[in-house]
């Protein structure tokens, strides 16, 4: 369980930090992501560059928490609140019909979809399964070193994946 922990830190700290990234690069992300979430009508427009704001801090904070073996739970806990609320968005937003694009990733053609949530909910049971794992020492052994690169490897290759789905189901959709 220790190593499916690390593999779960690794790649949630990976898609927040490219996800922190992508809407606090320059103005213009962030002004795509507030476009984004004004399309989503889920707050009053006066409240859309402050609930920006939030989002962008909470997504730069978590993976220093979730580095920090003080703050681990704390990191898990936000990445787990953060993740309920987004989820909770894109299914409101697809539930009323809106075509509004992806802001999760910098600006995107591609609209929400059923994917997102899936996403979404696929890094959530990576926070709790994490949060069940911390603070669990590693387990004795000579493997130690191979198996901790091996779960941060696999977290990071999940992180690829998770921030460029977008890309790859572009990549793999039929032609039209």
């Amino acid at each position: 369980m220790y190593y499916a922990a690390v593999a779960c830190r690794v790649l949630l700290a990976l898609v927040f930090a490219a996800s922190a990234v992508s809407k606090v690069r320059g103005r213009t992300a962030f002004a795509a992501f507030e476009d984004a979430l004004r399309g989503m009508r889920l707050v009053p427009a006066g409240q859309v560059r402050r609930t920006a704001l939030a989002v962008a801090a909470a997504e730069t904070a978590l993976p220093v928490l979730l580095a920090v073996p003080a703050t681990e739970t704390a990191g898990l806990l936000l990445a787990v609140v953060l993740l309920a609320g987004l989820t909770a968005s894109i299914a409101v937003t697809l539930r009323r019909g809106a075509v509004v694009s992806c802001p999760c990733f910098g600006a995107t053609a591609a609209p929400l979809g059923p994917r997102h949530l899936v996403r979404n909910l696929l890094l959530t049971a990576a926070a709790l399964t994490a949060l069940a794992a911390a603070h669990r020492p590693p387990p004795d052994g000579g493997a130690q070193a191979a198996a901790l690169l091996l779960a941060a490897g696999t977290g990071a290759l999940a992180a690829l994946v998770t921030a460029t789905l977008d890309d790859l189901a572009a990549l793999f959709a039929p032609s039209r």
